[in-house]
């Protein structure tokens, strides 16, 4: 870190006190040709966030309202206070992997000047839920080898696969990074409630440009939920999607307990072969992950059925307002 700041490191933070001083030790510790700052935007912790930043005098701090915070507002707010040439985006539960992972994160755009925006990749604390560890490895195998970096842009052989399409326009700002000027003058994000990413993603390809997924800029990312919480999360992914005009089909009931059965049967025998788990956790989690898969799917139905412009409805299934800041 010094004064030649060429990349913005913005971390989004609400009671982050989990894992916000292991973020902070590992960005210290970044091999990175180029200044870079640590810009944080907290939106009303009330947990120790506050204090362990304070322990860290060169971390430039904003601290807006609860009120005011938007998944996209104040990433938006993040590019324009941004010093660097790039903006590198983390959640507060979002570890850099390694000492390369900023200049991971920022080498595509040197390589190729027409990337405007870059992906990282995550890989699953070993603690969380086997459905979320699996599902997180499944994501992001799909979209290129760990060795290289992948390129992604529109062409005729998407316009009829909506599969294809969708895994061209997936972007997660969990961890990523675009062009301060980009962000600023060209494509912002949208103040949408949720999906921000999913939609800045589509909007960077729908408008022609280029983004890329760089495995090796990896960051140590799961949520820690219950598995109610889980479900709640997943009802505001589902609802958010749809928000955003995602078409989306409901499963019937008698679908959600199938793709419930077939997905607790797959992870069952990735469980018995997964080396992270001792025998007894492994025992533990045959018992308890069909009920993840459950929930998932009972969820995925309850957020494609609910009406999205009844916002009573929408609150009482939501985890973002059961946690709602302020």
């Amino acid at each position: 870190m010094s004064d030649n700041v060429r990349a913005t490191v913005a971390i989004l933070t609400y009671n982050g006190e989990a894992y916000l001083e292991a973020i902070l030790q590992q960005l210290r510790a970044q091999r990175f040709d180029g200044g870079f700052e640590i810009l944080i935007i907290d939106s009303g912790s009330t947990d120790r966030t506050l204090d362990i930043i304070g322990n860290h005098p060169d971390v430039r701090l904003i601290e807006i309202p609860n009120s005011e915070f938007g998944h996209g507002r104040t990433r938006n707010l993040a590019a324009r206070e941004a010093k660097g040439e790039f903006v590198a985006f983390l959640t507060h539960d979002a570890v850099p992997g390694d000492e390369r992972w900023l200049a991971e994160l920022i080498e595509p755009f040197d390589r190729i000047p027409a990337v405007v925006a870059v992906m990282g990749k995550q890989v699953a604390r070993d603690q969380g839920f086997p459905l979320q560890r699996y599902e997180i490895h499944q994501v992001f195998a799909g979209f290129g080898p760990d060795f290289g970096v992948t390129v992604f842009w529109d062409g005729p052989f998407a316009a009829n696969n909506q599969g294809i399409a969708d895994a061209i326009a997936f972007y997660s700002d969990v961890n990523s990074a675009a062009r301060r000027d980009f962000l600023v003058n060209i494509i912002q994000y949208q103040d949408v409630r949720y999906a921000e990413d999913q939609l800045f993603g589509r909007d960077v390809i729908a408008a022609g440009h280029l983004k890329a997924y760089a495995p090796r800029a990896w960051v140590r990312h799961s949520n820690d939920l219950s598995l109610s919480e889980y479900g709640h999360r997943m009802f505001d992914e589902i609802v958010g999607l749809r928000e955003i005009g995602t078409p989306l089909v409901a499963p019937s009931s008698g679908a959600v307990l199938g793709a419930a059965a077939r997905g607790a049967l797959a992870d069952s025998r990735r469980i018995v072969r997964d080396g992270q788990y001792s025998w007894r956790r492994k025992l533990y989690w045959l018992a308890v992950n069909p009920f993840f898969h459950l929930r998932r799917w009972e969820s995925i139905r309850r957020g494609a059925l609910v009406d999205i412009e009844d916002r009573q409805a929408v609150r009482a299934g939501s985890l973002e307002h059961k946690r709602k800041r302020g």
